[in-house]
């Protein structure tokens, strides 16, 4: 149990820390980069500027949490719990958020280049300025998430739900929207 431990600036790259509870821990400016969270609980944990490059984050929860300029480049987010974390300015470029949940989460300015987001869910979503270009949004569920400037070129949005989001001054430049719901977008 190490919730609510502060870690700032820690070196726990390439560390196990599998189904510890960090709730409430800041590890902000940490390296947790290679690192194994599978079924963390993290909720409300703060990881400003923490770089999580390749870790293994399957299955945590980061609900409510701040990553806030967190590098999370090429890391394993597949059924991650989400919910209303603040991940602005945040670089996910080639994560796995596969099945994610993100409903209300804060991605404004976040890079998603390439990211696998397939069935994820980002209902009400804050996404402005996001770069979504080339990412794999198969199925997933978009309905009131703001886009607002968002780039979505080359972005697989088949079978998503865009009911009633915001898609203004959106650059969706090749994107395949085939089967995808734009009602009220």
């Amino acid at each position: 149990n190490l919730s609510c431990a502060k870690l700032i600036g820690a070196d726990l790259s390439r560390t196990n820390l599998s189904g510890v509870d960090l709730r409430g821990a800041d590890l902000s400016d940490a390296n947790l980069s290679y690192a194994i969270l599978t079924d963390a609980d993290l909720t409300g944990a703060i990881l400003i500027a923490a770089n999580l490059t390749h870790a293994n984050l399957s299955g945590v929860n980061l609900s409510g949490a701040i990553l806030s300029g967190a590098n999370l480049n090429n890391a394993n987010l597949n059924e991650a719990i989400m919910n209303h974390a603040m991940l602005t300015d945040t670089d996910l470029t080639g994560a796995n958020l596969n099945e994610a949940a993100l409903n209300g989460a804060n991605l404004n300015n976040a890079n998603l280049t390439r990211a696998n987001l397939t069935r994820v869910n980002l209902r009400h979503a804050n996404m402005l300025y996001a770069n979504l270009h080339g990412a794999d949004l198969t199925g997933a569920d978009l309905r009131g998430a703001d886009l607002r400037g968002a780039t979505l070129n080359g972005a697989n949005l088949r079978d998503a739900d865009l009911g009633s989001a915001n898609l203004s001054d959106a650059n969706l430049r090749g994107a395949d929207l085939g089967s995808a719901n734009l009602r009220d977008a």
